[in-house]
């Protein structure tokens, strides 16, 4: 029993591995790797601290507007971007609050785009080969998921980077994937 404080002595004054020293755990990478699939750079709009202003249509027709946040970094040394998304309703109750994770399948030749619920724990694939990949048109990007939450069977979700300062997310929904009536606008400003 003696020798045990004499070990926990010698092992608090040896210092860490380089390796633990150079890359602490959930580190946020500040850039794109330069090994990363360039695709992924499609979404570096989301990068950074985003305060939005979100337009739900009701179901009575009527428009509420809501506050949301967006905040995104690059992860996994830079192969991947998580992005979180925060929307409180006008009493400041929670209403949406989770995170995106995009990352760039080389060999499938798609995005994997996963959704986890924070209030619930559950995950929702927003890229999957029955709905279709992620479209890129000019500046637009857009991807078709089955809706894990909603009345609505499927949310079409469509990225427009207006500027460095501005991007807007739209969703629409929909019964057949054909006809599409938007639900909700997020019109999002980078904080200074």
């Amino acid at each position: 029993m003696r020798a045990l404080p004499t070990l926990l002595a010698l092992l608090a004054a040896t210092p860490a591995p380089a390796a633990a020293r150079e890359n602490p755990p959930m580190q946020h990478d500040a850039q794109i790797n330069p090994n990363a699939p360039p695709e992924l750079s499609r979404f570096a709009f989301l990068i950074g601290d985003w305060s939005c202003e979100a337009n739900l249509k009701m179901p009575d027709g009527t428009r509420r507007m809501l506050q949301a946040t967006w905040h995104g970094h690059y992860i996994l040394d830079g192969y991947a971007i998580a992005d979180e998304y925060r929307m409180t309703g006008p009493t400041g109750e929670l209403m949406v609050f989770g995170i995106n994770f995009r990352s760039f399948d080389i060999a499938a030749g798609t995005y994997n785009i996963k959704w986890l619920d924070a209030r619930t724990g559950a995950w929702s694939d927003l890229v999957t080969p029955k709905s279709g990949s992620v479209s890129v048109h000019g500046n637009t990007i857009a991807y078709i998921f089955p809706e894990p939450t909603s009345a609505h069977p499927f949310t079409r979700a469509t990225y427009t980077p207006l500027s460095a300062t501005r991007f807007t997310w739209q969703g629409e929904k929909s019964a057949d994937q054909k006809s599409w009536t938007q639900f909700l606008l997020v019109d999002c400003h980078r904080k200074q």
